[in-house]
């Protein structure tokens, strides 16, 4: 089947797209309002872009009436947010963030969750995730009903025992981060599997020569 994404509605390539591109890692983003309360909220439209510099990408979309998420406005007002990570221990808790409650509900406390200073922006970080990523923005991207937001990561508070003996590398056995599908289905990261590549000289005979 072949669909054109210039006609079809923007519910069906939001269906075919999040059907197709996963799993989505997800972020459970907390920022900070105006007056000192905590927000967060999970994001399944997130990834890491580049390293160098270190800058992840969120598309939020607006709410149904088209009014910015909290998110958002937070993100706009301060500059800043946290990108923390979920694993299964906090999935139930990430569900509960995203429920839609009223601007003044502390979302981190409902979902009974811990909330913990970071270390270079002002807001707060989930002591309960296994990674946790300071974030400052770098631009955003308006469309009509969605922001692309770019964020340089600054700082990330990693628990220990998420790494190995080195600190170095992730523990596979320890940091198995949940990711999204499509509709209420996800997928943990609990069935990994090393795949190393074969090398160019491996395959070198299975190239044509002289075509």
């Amino acid at each position: 089947m072949d669909f054109d994404f210039t006609q079809i509605t923007a519910q069906d390539r939001y269906r075919l797209l999040t059907n197709f591109v996963g799993p989505r890692p997800i972020a459970l983003v907390s920022t900070v309002s105006e007056t000192g309360q905590d927000n967060a909220a999970p994001m399944s439209f997130f990834n890491v872009f580049s390293h160098d510099p270190a800058i992840v990408i969120l598309g939020i979309q607006t709410k149904a009436d088209g009014q910015e998420k909290d998110t958002v406005r937070n993100i706009r007002r301060s500059g800043e947010f946290v990108v923390n990570m979920v694993d299964m221990a906090i999935a139930d808790a990430m569900l509960v963030c995203g429920l839609a409650v009223a601007a003044d509900v502390d979302e981190i406390s409902l979902a009974g969750l811990t909330a913990a200073p970071c270390d270079q922006v002002a807001a707060r970080r989930v002591a309960e995730s296994p990674c946790a990523m300071e974030c400052r923005v770098e631009r955003l991207i308006d469309y009509d009903r969605r922001v692309i937001v770019l964020g340089e990561v600054v700082h990330m508070h990693v628990r220990r025992d998420c790494l190995d003996a080195e600190g170095r590398y992730v523990d596979p056995d320890r940091y198995q981060p949940i990711a999204r599908l499509h509709g209420d289905n996800y997928i943990t990261s609990d069935r990994q599997f090393v795949m190393p590549s074969p090398g160019l000289e491996a395959v070198q005979g299975r190239l044509k020569v002289g075509v």
